[in-house]
């Protein structure tokens, strides 16, 4: 139903975690899958992953902070149809802990990141007569989470940037949604729970799933089933939207 045959898919962050999923997942849907990521290496393992299934991609180095090599791989992919902007990264920290320095490296990633696939991916989707903008933001853009000054103004920039898009090019068959999960189980949550807790790793595990209402955290696979929907047809209909995939933590929490 959420097929996805003869789009032209652009995925940043497929390396690993939720990008991964979801570049997986377009692909087996039947998308030729365009993967900018920061290490190459990363990239081009993910789509082993693909080619060995039999489906169709191709893996670039892409620095997104970068405004000439973004432009450059932009403009080699050429016109395509769905643009998911998944790369991000996170920050532990208030507002008074947090330097000027990790304040600054965050929005260059989540922030001026997705506006410089935007800023160079649009032009192109308009070649395409229109197309599907899908960013990950995060529950950390609707509600208050401990210790991610940075990190949730990133989020909210990137919940912003998602209704601006989505009002400025309706007109021109362009939609743009946005996802915000709640904690999901990535390589980033293992890394961070041995760099900051070594020894208490399956203890600070079950902490940390517990937390979500639901028990448990979200799983890669989940998150990319929802961005398959919002990036097919089937959801011509929808653009401005942001949907949390949370396991209830934002109502359910309180």
């Amino acid at each position: 139903m959420f097929t996805l045959t003869n789009k032209i898919a652009v995925i940043t962050g497929a390396g690993s975690g939720i990008g991964q999923a979801i570049a997986k997942l377009f692909a087996q849907q039947g998308a030729w899958v365009h993967l900018p990521e920061l290490q190459l290496a990363a990239a081009q393992q993910t789509l082993d992953s693909i080619e060995a299934d039999g489906y169709k991609g191709t893996a670039y180095a892409c620095d997104i902070t970068n405004t000439d090599q973004v432009a450059a791989v932009m403009n080699e992919i050429g016109a395509f149809d769905i643009l998911v902007n998944c790369a991000g990264i996170a920050h532990v920290g208030t507002a008074t802990s947090t330097s000027a320095e990790d304040f600054e490296r965050v929005f260059q990633v989540n922030v001026k990141g997705t506006y410089h696939c935007l800023h160079y991916g649009i032009p192109q989707m308009q070649k395409r007569g229109g197309g599907v903008i899908l960013n990950v933001a995060s529950i950390a853009a609707l509600t208050g989470i401990p210790d991610r000054f940075a990190y949730s103004m990133s989020k909210g920039a990137v919940h912003a940037i998602t209704m601006s898009v989505a009002r400025d090019y309706l007109s021109q068959n362009i939609r743009c949604n946005s996802i915000s999960p709640a904690r999901v189980h990535t390589p980033f949550v293992d890394g961070f729970i041995a760099k900051n807790y070594p020894g208490r790793e399956a203890e600070m595990f079950q902490q940390l799933a517990a937390s979500q209402p639901m028990g448990r955290m979200g799983n890669v696979e989940e998150v990319a089933q929802l961005a398959n929907y919002l990036c097919s047809d089937v959801a011509s209909f929808i653009s401005g939207n942001d949907y949390p995939i949370d396991g209830g933590f934002i109502n359910l929490s309180h």
